[in-house]
């Protein structure tokens, strides 16, 4: 542990050195760029496995395109140093804002030491609000405990029971979407006076194939479940999955998801997912493309639809998605 946290202080000490470098050998450079040089914009992502973050990282180079915005995609995977990398290459290379997809939510500053004075916009994976600072640092998303409360909420309305045993699949651990669903769909149950009995909760990764294969040595343990909530529908599928290789019918035990994916859609179509919430990949991304513009042009975000007045966070509401309204999301 001792030896893991050297060597993370000392990566970051030497950004930090790096970055005071590039702000002093090359300030009229970075300083062009953060007060609108070039209009060039940096996408620093991790994969694409995903679903969601595969569809968000493609529609930002869409939206970027359809903006008139040059935009480079740096795709690097969960590494954290060549994340920041790709900033400071950002930084000295006449850029004048980065979108970051990051790997780790708690490398923001070192991200920002890197960057060297360019406006970073965060999407999918969010620090903690002291490493933003309005108009220079912000966060692209849409609000997660919304989210986690809407699945809470279906769930307590369609059982209408006081007490139940409810399941929940955690996606990546860590991960602030991770954390703030969960923590949501919790807070929720609590606030409507529900007893809820959490039969069975653990991390799936986002993945299907984790969540049937944790979900069937769960359901040969014999206990009963009301509901399932996961934190994506990928898990949802795989839930699904689960229930029916153990004889049970996913239409007489909700299971709720989050993204409004195809595949989720089309489960909902079919009458086997109960519930899904509509992460609009195309609004995030739009929004990120649009706030990474105009801070990069020298100019406040404040006046852009869903920026928060203290002009570190752009939300794109989420919205509910089930078999009275699952057409409108189904490409």
């Amino acid at each position: 542990m001792k030896k893991h946290l050297l060597k993370k202080i000392t990566a970051f000490v030497g950004m930090a050195a790096m970055s005071v470098g590039l702000l002093s050998g090359c300030g009229s450079s970075s300083g062009k760029s953060a007060s609108g040089g070039s209009g060039k914009i940096m996408l620093i992502g991790t994969d694409k496995k995903d679903a969601y973050r595969k569809s968000l990282m493609d529609a930002i180079l869409s939206e970027a395109k359809k903006a008139g915005v040059t935009i480079d995609d740096r795709e690097v995977g969960e590494d954290v140093e060549k994340q920041a990398e790709a900033a400071r290459n950002a930084a000295s290379g006449g850029y004048s804002a980065i979108i970051c997809r990051l790997a780790d939510a708690s490398t923001a500053p070192q991200i920002e030491l890197a960057a060297g004075g360019l406006p970073v916009i965060y999407v999918n994976n969010q620090p903690d609000e002291s490493a933003l600072k309005a108009d220079k640092y912000m966060y692209v998303a849409s609000d997660e405990s919304q989210c986690g409360k809407l699945q809470a909420e279906y769930v307590i309305k369609k059982l209408g029971k006081k007490e139940m045993n409810v399941v929940i699949l955690e996606g990546e651990k860590g991960h602030s979407a991770t954390i703030q669903r969960t923590l949501a769909n919790k807070n929720t149950f609590k606030r409507d006076g529900i007893k809820v009995n959490i039969v069975f909760e653990d991390y799936c990764d986002w993945l299907d194939t984790e969540a049937r294969h944790k979900l069937d040595l769960f359901f040969k343990s014999g206990k009963s479940v009301d509901a399932i909530l996961s934190n994506n529908d990928t898990m949802a599928l795989g839930a699904i999955q689960a229930l029916e290789d153990n004889g049970l019918d996913p239409k007489k035990i909700p299971v709720t998801g989050v993204d409004a994916t195809s595949d989720g859609c089309k489960s909902i179509s079919q009458g086997k997912m109960s519930f899904t919430v509509f992460q609009n990949a195309k609004g995030q991304a739009a929004k990120a493309v649009e706030i990474a513009k105009t801070l990069g042009s020298g100019k406040s975000a404040k006046g852009i639809k869903g920026v928060t007045d203290n002009r570190l966070y752009g939300w794109v509401p989420f919205e509910p998605v089930d078999s009275s309204n699952v057409s409108k999301y189904m490409s």
